[in-house]
């Protein structure tokens, strides 16, 4: 019941900031600081992500081994992003307009 409990709150939180957006209700100051605003949380986070991180002894003993298996990911992740994309291209085909040009 925790995780749905907890899945319930984050969903809810995130249909109150669409609405707030949504409905401009954030005028002024903090509407012109908002991405500042977003930076601060996103730093703060990173840093508590972090200290949690450097706390655990099994991340921190096992640095090496998570480093190169994240490696071989992206490098899949990148590899496979190029030739689908160039797949993909090849099947939608967009006729340019020679009067644009």
């Amino acid at each position: 019941m925790g995780i749905l409990a907890d899945l319930v709150k984050y969903l809810g939180i995130l249909f109150v900031g669409a609405l707030i957006g949504y409905n401009d209700v954030i005028k002024g100051k903090i509407a012109d600081n908002l991405d500042i605003i977003q930076d601060i949380c996103l730093l703060f986070l990173l840093f508590t992500m972090g200290i949690t991180i450097g706390l655990d002894d099994e991340v921190v003993n096992n640095l090496f081994s998570i480093g190169f298996k994240a490696l071989i990911m992206s490098l899949f992740t990148i590899t496979f992003s190029i030739i689908f994309v160039r797949l993909i291209k090849k099947f939608v085909y967009v006729k340019e307009n020679k009067d644009e040009h």
